[in-house]
């Protein structure tokens, strides 16, 4: 049962990846790979649980000393391990719908009109540079996740073509990644690290924002010689009715972006989850939307309030999050990413290799669990200590090369993190197209980045 789960999650994940020539929703496989490998789970969880391989079931045998036998066994997998890595899942999903929901307002009130409005150049690379540089540093405020959601309504708004969409997409993603891997707000990963105490706010920034801007500037490189043309802009009706005046654009756009921007003040200040302060944006926009449109005629409230609103968010894309990130869990919960850590502190015994490794891994499997796979196993050693040790203090450079791993990894994959997942959803990416034509320059630039920080801090 316990090889089954992994086969179950790899036949699920093929599902996934071949979602168009399947012809079969990647939403609905990845709901049932989420169900399956938990069945498959609870089926033989007496032999997978004694199999020694599941620190969290160790750590329930610790803590209820006097449970035994199957009744602790649905104990721990129904009423604790469920119930806890639903939580987790459930913040991110809150914290999407959110997020989806802030900015579909703001674009239903035409508020990116005004930043789209702004940019004229139609030249590819020019656009590609202008929109990369945007999200890296809009990804270190915001977050990567939130910085894809804007971005990609954004390019909406300024390119007609289905496949340079995609293309500029897949480009955001690696952009808002990398800006997110050196800020310890900018990615779920960092903010596991700085809330653990592994790293400080001031030396993530200093340690990793370098080796984060080669990992998008080398692809941005090399796109520079190989792309050519111009992009088609989106055809605007002339007789298209205007349902907002300038000064209600001006005021979604500033509402909206200031929730979001105040997302991490929330966190940072009430200690409590991202989610909530999204949450609380997300009711002070509706609102003022409320306000503003309580006089207008009918058919524009139907338009433009959050009720109608809600109706047109993606909630596919919340769903697939949903099943993805519970098989991930179940696997977790098992012990099969233990082992993967085990395997490869045993096998590789060098911190760089180790990283590199996981970053690698995080575009096939969650980032989140390998990330606190590797907190769990490495405590934090005092200052001073020595020899290999040495690495894992405080800021230590292990610690500040995983943030950039596991945040630039993901790329790799567009299934690989919550902002490549948002927009695969968003724009209906086909896996397969961007594994042809944007891995190897997500790789470029994180092998890039990587050699930086090794040169930095490494020799």
């Amino acid at each position: 049962m316990f090889i089954l789960m992994v086969v179950i999650f790899v036949l699920g994940y093929a599902a996934i990846a071949l979602e168009h020539p399947l012809k079969i929703d990647k939403t609905a496989s990845a709901l049932i790979l989420g169900t399956l490998v938990w069945v498959v789970y609870m089926l033989g969880a007496e032999g997978i649980l004694h199999l020694g391989y599941s620190p969290s079931w160790e750590a329930f045998l610790l803590s209820h000393p006097d449970s035994h036998g199957l009744h602790a066994i649905h104990e721990f997998i129904v009423e604790q391990e469920i119930i806890h890595h639903l939580g987790e899942i459930s913040e991110i999903l809150f914290f999407l719908l959110g997020a989806m929901t802030i900015v579909e307002v703001v674009d239903q009130h035409d508020g990116f009109k005004i930043i789209t409005d702004k940019i004229k150049t139609t030249k590819k690379v020019k656009l590609l540079w202008i929109l990369s540089i945007l999200t890296f540093f809009m990804s270190a405020l915001l977050d990567n996740l939130t910085t894809t959601i804007v971005m990609v309504a954004l390019i909406r708004k300024l390119i007609d073509d289905k496949e340079t969409r995609w293309f500029f997409a897949s480009i955001v993603v690696i952009a808002a990644n990398a800006g997110g891997a050196w800020s310890p707000i900018g990615d779920v990963t960092t903010i596991m690290l700085w809330i653990g105490g592994q790293v400080t706010a001031l030396r993530i920034i200093e340690g990793v924002i370098v080796p984060s801007l080669a990992a998008i500037i080398v692809p941005l490189v090399i796109l520079t010689f190989t792309m050519k043309g111009n992009v088609q802009r989106p055809k605007i009706e002339k007789n298209e009715i205007e349902y907002t005046t300038q000064k209600e654009r001006i005021l979604f756009l500033i509402i909206g972006v200031g929730g979001l921007l105040f997302v991490p003040v929330f966190k940072t200040v009430f200690h409590l989850p991202p989610y909530m302060g999204m949450l609380f944006s997300l009711g002070v926009i509706w609102v003022v939307g409320e306000i503003v449109h309580k006089d207008k005629p009918y058919e524009i409230k139907e338009k433009l309030k959050v009720v109608a609103i809600l109706r047109k968010v993606d909630v596919p894309t919340v769903l697939f999050f949903l099943g993805i990130l519970s098989a991930v869990a179940a696997l977790q919960s098992a012990g099969h990413l233990s082992i993967m850590s085990q395997y490869l502190d045993e096998k590789l015994g060098n911190i760089y290799l180790i990283d590199l490794a996981i970053g690698v891994l995080s575009s096939i499997v969650d980032n989140v669990p390998l990330v606190a796979g590797a907190m769990g196993m490495y405590p934090i050693t005092e200052v001073g200590a020595t020899g290999y040790d040495v690495f894992f203090v405080q800021d230590g450079l292990f610690w500040e090369f995983l943030a950039y791993t596991a945040g630039t990894g993901g790329s790799i994959l567009i299934i690989g993190s919550a902002a490549g997942v948002a927009a695969m959803g968003l724009e209906k990416i086909d896996f397969i197209w961007y594994m042809k034509k944007i891995s190897w320059l997500a790789i470029a630039g994180y092998l890039a980045g990587a050699a930086v920080y090794y040169l930095m801090f490494g020799m």
